[in-house]
C-alpha cells in the first residue's frame, strides 16, 4: 500500500503549486525539501510581476504558499530526495533516512544561480546584487547598472536593461561572446551599453544606505582596476540544476535540466518534472506555477 498518491521533490513555487492542487484533487500530496521552503524567490525582496498581486516580498509569497499547502493538508518534510526508483507501475522514493511509496513523482528540484563568490555578495543581494534582469530590472529604471556574463542571458539581460536604466555595463571575462550571433546584433550600436570585456568583477562596494555603490572590475591582460558607479548589477553565469539525483531514472539534457515539455512528462512514466529544473526558455514566478499545476493534474491522472 503506498504512502502517499504524488510525493513532490522541491518545496519551491513549482512544487508547493502542484501541492496545492494534488491535495484539491482529492489525492494526497508529499512534499519533501533539502533546504527551506520558497524557493530562489524568497530571497526577492519584492515582487511586482506575478498576476494579481501588485508588490509582495518573495518571503511573504513563498510563507503564504507554504500555509496554504498545510492549510489543505499536504504533508511537508525537510528531508532530501537522493533518489528514486520505479516498482512496477509505483515509485520509490528515497532520503536519507525513509523510502515513500507513491503512484507519481513531481521533480521540483530548482536551480542554483552561479555566483561570484565575493565577500559581500550574499549580503547584498536584493540591495543591488540580483540574478534576474527580468525579475528586478524595473527596480533600476534611469539608473546605471552592469551586467555580468557573455552567454545569451547575460546579452538577453543587457539588452532588455537598456530599455529603461540610463546606462548598462556589460562585463565579460573574454573578448568574445559565446552568445548566438542573433543575440550580439542586439547590442550592437546600443548608444547605452558600454562593453568591459577581458574583465572579471573582483570587489563590491555598498554605500551608506548598504546598498551597492560599485564595483570593481579587472582587466585580465594588464591587471588594471576599474571602479564603476552602479546601483545594480545583474550576475548571468550560468544556473546549476539539481538534478543529478535524478539521472539514472529521466533523462538529463547536456546542461543538466530535465527533458520535459509543456506537458512537464519526462522520460519516464509518472515522473513530471515542474519549474525551472526542467528543460524550457522562460523561468519565472508565474512559469513555475504554471508547471506546478500542469505536472499536479497530470499526475492525479494516474492515482
Amino acid at each position: 500500500m503506498r504512502d502517499y498518491d504524488v510525493v513532490i521533490a522541491g518545496a519551491g513555487t513549482a512544487g508547493l503549486s502542484a501541492a496545492i492542487y494534488v491535495q484539491r484533487a482529492g489525492k494526497t500530496a508529499l512534499v519533501l525539501e533539502g533546504n527551506a521552503y520558497g524557493g530562489q524567490i524568497i530571497n526577492t525582496l519584492d515582487v511586482e510581476n506575478y498576476p494579481g498581486i501588485k508588490h509582495i516580498s518573495g518571503f511573504d509569497f513563498a510563507t503564504g504558499l507554504y500555509e496554504q499547502v498545510q492549510e489543505l493538508g499536504a504533508k511537508v518534510e525537510f528531508e532530501e530526495v537522493l533518489g528514486i526508483t520505479a516498482d512496477g507501475e509505483e515509485k520509490l522514493v528515497r532520503t536519507a533516512g525513509k523510502t515513500y511509496r507513491c503512484r507519481a513523482v513531481i521533480i521540483a528540484t530548482g536551480v542554483a544561480r552561479r555566483v561570484l563568490g565575493l565577500p559581500n555578495e550574499k549580503e547584498l543581494v536584493g540591495k543591488g546584487v540580483s540574478y534576474c534582469a527580468t525579475c528586478d530590472g524595473a527596480f533600476y529604471r534611469k539608473k546605471d547598472v552592469a551586467v555580468n556574463g557573455g552567454g545569451n542571458t547575460a546579452l538577453e539581460d543587457a539588452e532588455f536593461l537598456s530599455r529603461f536604466c540610463n546606462k548598462v555595463y556589460l562585463i565579460h571575462r573574454r573578448d568574445q561572446f559565446r552568445a548566438a550571433e542573433a543575440e550580439i546584433r542586439k547590442i550592437e550600436g546600443k548608444e547605452n551599453i558600454e562593453l568591459v570585456l577581458n574583465s572579471t568583477i573582483t570587489a563590491l562596494s555598498e554605500g551608506e544606505d548598504g546598498k551597492l555603490a560599485s564595483i570593481e572590475t579587472t582587466d585580465k591582460l594588464t591587471g588594471e582596476k576599474r571602479t564603476i558607479p552602479v546601483s545594480g548589477l545583474f550576475v548571468a553565469i550560468g544556473q546549476i540544476p539539481a538534478n543529478q539525483a535524478f539521472a539514472d531514472i529521466v533523462e538529463l539534457d547536456s546542461a543538466g535540466y530535465i527533458v520535459a515539455g509543456e506537458d512537464t512528462k519526462t522520460s519516464a512514466e509518472g515522473i513530471f518534472a515542474a519549474g525551472d529544473c526542467r528543460t524550457k526558455k522562460v523561468r519565472q514566478l508565474a512559469t513555475a506555477g504554471a508547471d506546478g499545476a500542469v505536472a499536479a493534474l497530470a499526475a492525479c491522472e494516474l492515482c
